[in-house]
């Protein structure tokens, strides 16, 4: 048996029942093949895979809280701190009812890869709880990150690990969580990224992923001789992500006619209303029957089904597994060309292996959802150095990093003879920055 697939094995028999860790290990592992292979002896010999699928530390906690009827609730409450060989452990916190150990897990080994394909000095992590902020009063968001900080506080700093923002987890959030840091510690530091301008946050970040996404799906185009001019775009999510690449996509000359949240989607052939869009989700808080109610000719339909309207390109940005085999063979049916992750894992594997198969230009998650992180990176930049930078300096920095990222994927895949294949890219660029770290740090 090959040393990949003995830590496969290893891997799913030491992490029962956590599929979604499983997949990513085997998706990164598989198409690092042919570098292991090159030196497998030598990874054999400091067990180097076995250390990066394993993570560092897990922190399992519980966060109890009472809601505004005096009632007492007890949530979980994970932090994954899964490798700091290139830097200080980052990634964000997820607030959803679906968060379990496992997908921390996947998140964390996930952004190991992103954060060092943003060249910048990150090692890679994740947290959050099975806490769902909706339909919950400001005072209960509040007491809630206050008992999840209360236990997290001893964990973090900006110096050790640096947490962000993620699924249900927003600028509201990150107050609440940073001001419960700051009261226990006494330290005004840059512990959080996604900070409100107000008090060390960086002008960008809200937008990043979203905009990053975007840059490094245009770079792709370009690259090709194409571009978002006069394309038509179906996005699925209705969160940050989702928002700003629709934005993103719409200034580049695109039309966009989805977007979806957690009961139903939009079609909207006029393409969608920005600012109706950003009201509804980012103001009200509200569910997308409300966008559909004020926008004549948009039609709300119930449940999953974005990935039937004919496109040119498709933009996963969402949640991790929501775009299975029979959407891509439907996407590819009726026209799609490209589709860009901005979602963590997406897509699930046989469906990214079809899209491949069938000549898609597809990007992966890691590569492609990195802005976001990369603009928490320069957001603790600016905090170390007591200044704040322009918008127009942050969205071009965001903008090179992310065409830097893709340049080295598509290197990385061409390196091996795997031309346009940037899941593979993506996973070998990352992948030997953090080896070689780990290898010149000794058996830590």
């Amino acid at each position: 048996m090959s040393y990949v697939d003995e830590v496969i094995e290893r891997v799913i028999t030491q992490n029962p029942a956590q599929p979604e860790f499983h997949q990513a290990v085997r998706e990164v592992l598989d198409t690092l093949r042919p570098v292991i292979d090159e030196k497998e002896q030598r990874y054999r010999d400091v067990a180097l895979l076995e250390r990066m699928t394993t993570p560092e530390r897990q922190i399992l906690f519980r966060v109890p809280w009472v809601d505004d009827n005096g009632k007492v609730h007890v949530n979980n409450g994970f932090r994954v701190q899964f490798n700091s060989a290139i830097g200080p452990y980052k990634g964000g916190l997820r607030f959803h009812p679906s968060v379990n150990l496992g997908i921390i897990k996947f998140l964390g080994f996930e952004q190991i890869f992103k954060n060092s394909l943003t060249s910048l000095p990150i090692g890679g992590a994740k947290g959050g709880s099975d806490f769902d902020p909706k339909g919950k009063s400001d005072r209960e968001v509040m007491m809630f990150c206050q008992s999840f900080m209360t236990e997290l506080y001893k964990h973090i700093g900006a110096d050790s690990d640096v947490p962000a923002g993620d699924i249900g987890v927003g600028g509201r959030e990150i107050g609440y969580l940073y001001g419960q840091y700051k009261r226990l510690t006494g330290l005004y530091e840059g512990v959080l990224t996604g900070k409100s301008l107000n008090f060390g946050g960086s002008l960008v970040r809200t937008e990043a992923t979203g905009y990053g996404l975007v840059y490094l799906v245009e770079e792709m185009l370009n690259d090709n001789n194409d571009s978002f001019k006069d394309k038509t775009v179906v996005v699925s999510g209705s969160g940050n992500v989702a928002i700003y690449a629709i934005e993103k996509a719409q200034q580049l000359g695109a039309k966009v006619v989805t977007c979806c949240d957690s009961t139903g989607w939009i079609y909207d052939p006029d393409g969608i209303d920005l600012e109706l869009l950003k009201d509804v989700k980012e103001v009200r808080r509200a569910r997308l029957t409300e966008y559909a109610a004020k926008r004549p000719g948009a039609q709300y339909h119930e449940g999953v089904g974005v990935w039937t309207v004919p496109c040119d390109i498709a933009l996963p940005c969402a949640t991790q597994n929501e775009l299975h085999l029979a959407d891509a063979k439907m996407l590819i049916a009726n026209g799609c060309k490209v589709v860009g992750e901005g979602a963590n894992m997406p897509t699930t594997l046989d469906a990214t292996t079809y899209l491949q198969k069938s000549g898609v230009m597809f990007t992966p998650g890691k590569a492609s959802n990195a802005g976001g992180v990369a603009t928490s990176a320069l957001e603790m930049s600016q905090n170390s150095e007591r200044t704040s930078w322009t918008f127009e300096q942050v969205d071009a920095k965001l903008q090179q990093i992310m065409k830097n990222i893709y340049h080295n994927c598509a290197d990385a895949a061409n390196e091996y003879n795997m031309p346009g294949n940037l899941v593979a890219g993506a996973n070998i660029a990352g992948f030997r920055k953090v080896a070689d770290a780990m290898n010149a740090q000794g058996i830590v």
